[in-house]
């Protein structure tokens, strides 16, 4: 009877190691799910940065940058071309209406009498209608000043004005890209290639954040461009078509109930949006007396929907220490 007893003690115990062994192996496989789950999910809900943030250790401090909505960013202090904040900066992104940034700089730099007329010709505006790009309000065969037109590009991001700046100083928007790319090249913007005057969406246009600081750095130096910039409103001088004129919003303007930030103001931006670059804003503020650009792209939402990428600039403005 005993040797039966110790038998079977030793077949229970046999049997509870295996149970055990069989339970682990369970947990470790639930775990293990559910952190390829969670992976998951991370994805999801926030895009993949092809870089880690990198951080001032200053606004480390004070800005979590996961809480911004869009996916690339740089910021950098004017005052001694520090990068405080940088998310993805070298990313390929389609830099949509920032464009425009190059279009007018380009146009004030090649053009030797701002008050020149420029027909706006009507067979430019039916392909523009059909791309439902975004419109300053002149019509076919007005005649515009180009000051009036770069005003155009900055403020409400007229495509119009953009395609008659190009035609006036280069003959086409083919030709007057070409000038793009060569002050693309000289400002060492070496990972953008422009193939229109407006950023509408096209595979082949591209560029980085941090190419775009380079720009808005070079295009700040000018005083027109400047003035331009950081105009609120702006009212065009009569022309045939509209002798009252017509009053411009800068589109970043518009949606801000404030500039004030803390410490500071911003001073001036330009927005852009595709449906393919989504929201994008580079801006320029003053706080604590310096000057600081910020840049940021990829924000969910459209025009007609809360502007996340000017959320972004108050976001950071707002901790600059």
């Amino acid at each position: 009877m005993t040797y039966y007893k110790q038998k079977g003690k030793k077949k229970n115990i046999k049997y509870f190691v295996l149970v055990l062994s069989s339970l682990l192996v369970c947990i470790s496989a639930i775990f293990l799910l559910k952190n390829i789950m969670d992976e998951d999910i991370t994805k999801i809900k926030s895009p993949i940065k092809s870089q880690d943030p990198v951080i001032s250790n200053n606004i480390n401090k004070t800005l979590n940058t996961n809480s911004l909505y869009s996916s690339n960013a740089i910021l950098i202090s004017l005052d001694n071309n520090e990068i405080l904040l940088d998310i993805s900066s070298n990313e390929k992104i389609y830099p949509a209406s920032l464009t425009k940034i190059m279009t007018a700089i380009l146009a004030i730099e090649n053009s030797p009498d701002l008050n020149k007329l420029i027909l706006l010709p009507k067979s430019m505006f039916k392909q523009l209608y059909s791309k439902n790009a975004s419109m300053a309000g002149f019509l076919p065969n007005e005649k515009v000043e180009a000051i009036d037109l770069i005003y155009g590009v900055l403020l409400p991001s007229g495509a119009e004005s953009s395609i008659s700046l190009a035609n006036s100083i280069s003959g086409s928007e083919k030709k007057y890209v070409k000038l793009m790319n060569e002050k693309a090249k000289e400002l060492e913007m070496n990972d953008t290639n422009f193939t229109n005057t407006t950023g509408l969406h096209d595979k082949k246009h591209y560029s980085t954040v941090k190419d775009i600081s380079k720009l808005l750095k070079y295009a700040l130096k000018n005083d027109t461009f400047r003035k331009i910039y950081t105009s609120k409103q702006h009212t065009t001088k009569a022309t045939n078509l509209h002798p009252n004129g017509i009053t411009f919003q800068s589109t970043m303007f518009k949606h801000m109930d404030k500039s004030t930030v803390n410490k500071g103001t911003i001073l001036g931006g330009k927005t852009g949006y595709t449906e393919e670059a989504k929201l994008c804003l580079a801006s320029l503020a003053k706080v604590d007396g310096k000057e600081y650009i910020l840049v940021t792209t990829n924000a969910n939402g459209s025009p007609n929907t809360e502007q996340l990428n000017i959320l972004d600039a108050f976001a950071v403005y707002n901790k600059i220490p």
